[in-house]
């Protein structure tokens, strides 16, 4: 059976830009399909069931906000996010509205192509992936059915949000996470302004877990914005 290429989809307005990636996409064995507004990208990605979304936030009929919530209404494929916009609340966001990943211009290409392979990864994930899953990353190993947690085959013990903070970690490998979506999911809506809990349990599992707390390998800071899992 032939191989087939994975579709992505670029809204972007600016001609030389979009020329950039489609070609240097295409050379990576992407098929790649452009549009330079908003509207119609939102009808690219409805009609071409891409794998990936590569989105500008600066378009000239809407905001590229506007654009993720379009397409979360329906869909849940990997949305990258290149724009000029680097300011945290901007970040913030675009993610918190449901990007998973954010670059600003200008950006490399490498970078871009990686943070494409992870966000690829992450989608192809079964939604099981919470039940009776063994997740892997680097030496760290968590059992998930049966609560297990081991860092170079060695056992790890979590208090219980410990534990609850690093699942939706996992449950969202490879994505960038903001501090309020965090907080939300590890101990509720009325806690999304006490960042200070998250960076306190934060070093608490990069304690337990990494091999360099000063260093992380996986348990990953976005500054100004919120955390990754590398997977």
């Amino acid at each position: 059976m032939a191989k087939i290429d994975p579709v992505i989809i670029v809204i972007e307005d600016d001609p030389p830009i979009r020329r950039f990636l489609r070609t240097s996409l295409s050379t990576q064995g992407f098929t790649v399909f452009e549009a330079d507004t908003g509207k119609q990208g939102i009808i690219e990605a409805s009609i071409r069931k891409p794998d990936l979304v590569i989105l500008d936030l600066g378009l000239p009929d809407m905001d590229g906000v506007d654009v993720i919530k379009a397409i979360r209404a329906w869909s849940e494929l990997p949305i990258i996010i290149l724009s000029a916009r680097s300011g945290e609340q901007q970040k913030i966001d675009a993610l918190d509205a449901g990007a998973d990943d954010y670059l600003t211009k200008p950006f490399g290409f490498g970078e871009l192509l990686a943070r494409i392979r992870v966000a690829l990864r992450h989608a192809i994930k079964p939604s099981e992936q919470m039940q009776g899953e063994v997740f892997v990353t680097a030496n760290l190993k968590v059992d998930l059915h049966n609560r297990l947690v081991s860092v170079d085959e060695q056992e790890i013990h979590l208090t219980p949000i410990q534990y609850r903070l690093l699942t939706v970690l996992i449950k969202h490998a490879g994505k960038v996470l903001t501090q309020q979506k965090i907080l939300k999911e590890v101990w509720g809506p009325s806690y999304q302004e006490n960042a200070h809990y998250l960076r306190i349990y934060m070093s608490q599992l990069r304690q337990k877990l990494e091999a360099d707390p000063t260093q992380p390998k996986f348990l990953l800071t976005e500054s100004g914005v919120g955390y990754r899992l590398k997977v």
